[in-house]
């Protein structure tokens, strides 16, 4: 199954990975959690223990105004979520273009005073 990964202060890059569970827990480093944010069919799946393992802030997830509501901890990738289906599959290329370009730039974190700043890692 054609995902992105993207893995924290790195590039996302597109890869081929097993549709197995066992295949989407290596990717993340232990039990997967599916996170439904977008307008369309795609789901982000990360460590469902990210935050409580302490694992590096990755990415801000953001509401249609820009402001930020939730950080990603650790390695995670996109898949599509074909609402007919209970499996995930391939990204169309369509997708892949759109979450590239979305996830492009790593990000870091910083909270100064109380107040969240999410900077462009470069």
């Amino acid at each position: 199954m054609q995902v992105i990964v993207v893995e924290p202060k790195k590039k996302p890059v597109v890869q081929d990975i097993g549709s197995g569970l066992e295949s989407m827990q290596k990717i993340v480093g232990g039990p997967i959690e599916a996170v439904y944010h977008f307008d369309e069919p795609v789901a982000l799946i990360c460590n469902e223990e990210g935050k409580l393992l302490n694992l590096p802030l990755n990415r801000a997830l953001r509401d249609d105004e820009g402001n930020v509501y939730d950080i990603i901890s650790g390695t995670f990738f996109l898949c599509a979520a074909p609402p007919d289906s209970d499996r995930f599959t391939s990204l169309t290329d369509q997708q892949v273009k759109t979450y590239m370009e979305r996830f492009a730039t790593p990000e870091m974190f910083l909270n100064v005073e109380g107040a969240l700043f999410v900077l462009p890692y470069l």
